[in-house]
């Protein structure tokens, strides 16, 4: 991964997307040879000259100014996590981005935190930035038992892996192209934040070789956070479950998050939770004197 490179594709992509309408712009000619913007309309309403702009959809991002940025989050229309990815694409770009990786802090478990995982009493889990999961609690481990279940999982399940690789993944996710649209706007997302990460940048390229679905959505170059929402599986022992999931980050652990599922009360997802708590707690043998004892 080039942040060069990147940053010309990311700024190409943009551009190609909004038409002159969306952009407010006067459009003269029946026939333009682009869909989206010119270089020198995105560029006017960026409020730079075109040979600039011209120089950083080439990847030359040297001494780009905070100010100048901005001008092209407004000419693109690009949102928070799009605007970030630019900023950092340009500070890599030119020369600003730090040559540093995080992989083996991102692979560590700290024990408070897999305390906090045990205590939860809803599914949960923390995984890195590039979807392996490092660690759940007992029921975030039944509710993604498919994951937990690939034969070449290795040391730590990659739910990145699974969702392009598994061919029980469509069975599992119920919005399966949704998932996959996100999971890979969160690896482009993740790359732009840290592209020397060694690890990150294997496994995009198994997934852009084994997986023609991943190497299409890669080549796109959408972004996205992913820190709240709702999600629907059908689990292979409960049925349909939706679930609401807020997304955790940790301060002491750059770059892991714990991922919390939780069903609203009464409903048909809090019961079939409910039942894939019972069966996975853990049974304790009776204390004499209790009941049953």
């Amino acid at each position: 991964m080039s942040a060069g490179t990147d940053l010309k594709e990311f700024l190409s992509s943009r551009r190609a997307r909004i038409t002159p309408e969306q952009a407010g712009l006067p459009v003269y000619g029946a026939h333009r040879r682009v869909t989206g913007l010119r270089r020198e309309e995105a560029a006017l309403l960026a409020g730079i000259s075109v040979e600039y702009y011209t120089r950083l959809e080439r990847g030359s991002a040297g001494g780009v100014s905070d100010t100048v940025l901005d001008g092209l989050v407004h000419a693109l229309g690009l949102d928070e996590a799009e605007r970030d990815h630019l900023f950092r694409l340009a500070r890599h770009a030119g020369g600003g981005g730090r040559r540093t990786t995080r992989t083996p802090a991102r692979q560590r478990v700290r024990p408070t935190v897999q305390r906090i995982l045990d205590t939860m009493p809803t599914p949960a889990y923390l995984r890195n930035g590039r979807f392996d999961v490092l660690a759940a609690n007992d029921l975030g481990r039944a509710l993604y038992a498919p994951l937990y279940d690939q034969p070449d999982r290795g040391e730590h399940p990659n739910s990145a892996r699974y969702v392009f690789l598994d061919p029980s993944a469509p069975d599992f996710f119920v919005d399966f192209e949704r998932v996959r649209d996100d999971c890979v706007a969160f690896l482009r997302a993740e790359a732009g934040r840290d592209p020397y990460d060694k690890a990150l940048s294997e496994l995009v390229g198994e997934l852009s070789t084994r997986s023609e679905d991943f190497r299409v959505r890669w080549a796109a170059h959408d972004v996205k956070y992913h820190r709240t929402g709702r999600k629907r599986l059908h689990h292979p022992l409960v049925g349909d479950l939706e679930l609401d999931f807020e997304a955790f980050e940790l301060a002491g652990d750059p770059g892991q998050r714990i991922n919390v599922y939780t069903a609203e009360p009464d409903s048909p997802a809090a019961g079939a939770l409910a039942l894939l708590a019972g069966w996975t707690a853990p049974h304790r043998p009776a204390v004499h004197g209790e009941p049953g004892a």
